[in-house]
């Protein structure tokens, strides 16, 4: 959800009763502070910050969340053990992504409150297990709390993953098509205008699966050669140093965790910058021409832009029917 969830749509969801997390990888540190005060002016509700597990500066960015009291720190990547137990001294919740069953058993051995589980269906890097089968695993797996995600939309998937034994869903594209979401209209219109087979995952933006909408843009560059984007790739990756205010040196330290963390190659990692700076073009810059837009298969039974508050009462009054439903159900027909 990087440059989406940002301090606008994070205070109303909090407002409205729901966990925002801010998208903290596109941001320098001093606009990550900048945007924590910004929601703590907006909410008094809890809410969370999202980190790279891999960053040069997380753990001063961990502090950064300490010192302003920010309640939950979820990561796309595992965090060290000494940062997951330097976190929960200051009472910080801790919840990592996690893509597998093993995964989830490692970050729970080293003291993670939670975990978040993404299945296939979810935008943005994602795996290739749907939901329904990833998620069981993960259950089975830990004792911790399992947010849900990938594939969620309304009250009968919140109802289907707390039948299953989630205790919670986790919402990206759902809450993008807001009408609290800073995502140019114009942008939210092409999303809305999307069908169930308009996404399409592909390793050719940063080396690493990643489902978007199928743009012109992307099907161009699933069909180029590794040769034709190189120059691309380089000025991306210019861009990228100016806009997060990186020195070369950071930039390398940065790429060598990650090829470390994350199993990557060397044209993996060096594809890496691609992904924000091409994000940004389209979900800030609204120039799809240029950028790619991150979506998980859901956009396409979306057909609407609520507020968050009326998006999460609505979303919880249908899972309680369907709950009520259910349990009707076991009463009359089978006891």
């Amino acid at each position: 959800m990087g440059w989406v969830s940002g301090p606008r749509l994070v205070s109303a969801t909090a407002e409205a009763g729901g966990l925002g997390i801010l998208a903290s990888a596109t941001m320098t540190f001093a606009e990550l502070e900048q945007a924590i005060v910004e929601v703590k002016s907006r909410t008094r509700q809890p809410f969370g910050v999202n980190l790279r597990a891999d960053a040069g500066d997380a753990a001063a960015r961990c502090d950064l969340l300490v010192e302003h009291g920010v309640k939950v720190a979820s990561f796309a990547l595992a965090p060290k053990p000494e940062l997951i137990a330097r976190l929960k001294d200051h009472d910080v919740v801790v919840i990592p992504s996690v893509g597998a069953a093993k995964h989830a058993r490692k970050v729970a051995s080293w003291g993670a409150d939670a975990v978040m589980v993404q299945g296939g269906e979810g935008g943005g890097h994602t795996g290739q297990v749907p939901t329904t089968l990833l998620l069981p695993t993960v259950l089975d797996a830990v004792d911790v709390p399992v947010v849900a995600a990938g594939g969620f939309y309304d009250g009968r998937g919140l109802a289907a993953a707390l039948s299953y034994g989630a205790a919670a869903v986790g919402m990206g594209t759902r809450f993008l098509l807001t009408s609290d979401s800073a995502v140019p209209d114009a942008v939210k219109q092409l999303y809305l205008s999307q069908g169930l087979t308009d996404t399409v995952v592909t390793t050719k933006v940063d080396g690493m699966p990643h489902r978007m909408l199928r743009t012109d843009l992307v099907a161009e560059l699933e069909e180029s050669s590794p040769v034709r984007r190189v120059g691309p790739t380089v000025r991306r990756t210019l861009d990228f140093k100016r806009e997060a205010g990186m020195s070369w040196a950071q930039l390398a330290r940065d790429g060598r965790a990650m090829r470390k963390q994350q199993g990557r190659s060397l044209a993996q990692t060096a594809l890496a910058a691609n992904t924000p700076m091409m994000l940004k073009a389209g979900l800030v810059d609204g120039d799809t021409s240029a950028g790619v837009l991150a979506s998980g298969q859901v956009v396409g039974v979306i057909d609407d832009l609520p507020s968050c508050e009326e998006l999460i009462d609505r979303v919880v009054e249908q899972a309680v029917r369907e709950l009520r439903r259910g349990a009707s159900y076991v009463v009359d027909r089978l006891l």
